[in-house]
């Protein structure tokens, strides 16, 4: 039960946020997942800094914000002083990854690295030592409610392989039609982080997912 649960907002109940917040509080959840997307790398809008800002002022737990934009060296250093704890961006979207990571950290930041569902893990061999996080999109990134992709699964084996061989001390966090079934089959290959929306948000009782998901 060492992994941490990340329940992502994209799929909470917008006309009743404050409640989704207080319930994510009083729940085991470890982080709060918020998907900000720009319509431009990915096909839909999300939300963007007034909101955020809100649910900062009433989380009591670390945000954990994944950046799905365009260009997102702008705004690495708004996202901290709104309050992200963990700030991820894709290599899709990164020219020079290496320095958006560093920049990051150098503000107190996790620095995590996100990575399409079409895109190997082979490419983050020269900085996986410099990520604390590697999210991989197991699903295509810009909706809530997507199938699983299967072969998700191997990508977590060859990228657990990738961070012993090479010493890191990177966490894997899997976003992406996650439950039951397919959390602890990601667990299982070595993922250390799970996110998941519509499941949680879904449930008739939410705070129980949670906790199930948390003891898997």
């Amino acid at each position: 039960m060492n992994h941490l649960v990340s329940p992502s907002l994209l799929s909470a109940d917008f006309l009743n946020l404050n409640a989704d917040i207080e319930m994510l509080n009083e729940s085991v959840a470890d982080w709060y997942h918020l998907d900000i997307m720009d319509g431009v790398f990915v096909p839909n809008i999300s939300f963007g800094m007034p909101v955020i800002k809100a649910i900062a002022s009433k989380a009591t737990k670390p945000l954990d914000v994944h950046l799905m934009i365009v260009d997102p060296d702008r705004y690495v250093e708004e996202f901290h002083k709104l309050g992200a704890k963990v700030l991820s961006v894709h290599y899709e979207a990164c020219t020079h990854l290496h320095r958006t990571l560093q920049h990051i950290k150098s503000l107190g930041m996790l620095a995590g690295v996100t990575l399409n569902p079409h895109t190997p893990v082979s490419v983050l061999e020269e900085i996986i030592c410099d990520a604390d996080v590697v999210m991989l999109m197991s699903v295509n990134p810009g909706f809530g409610g997507q199938k699983f992709i299967e072969n998700t699964l191997d990508k977590v084996r060859r990228l657990k392989k990738m961070i012993v061989e090479k010493g890191s001390n990177a966490k894997i966090e899997i976003d992406g039609g996650v439950n039951f079934e397919t959390g602890k089959q990601l667990l299982d290959a070595g993922a250390d982080i799970l996110v998941a929306g519509s499941f949680v948000f879904g449930a008739k009782d939410q705070k129980a997912t949670i906790a199930g998901l948390k003891n898997l």
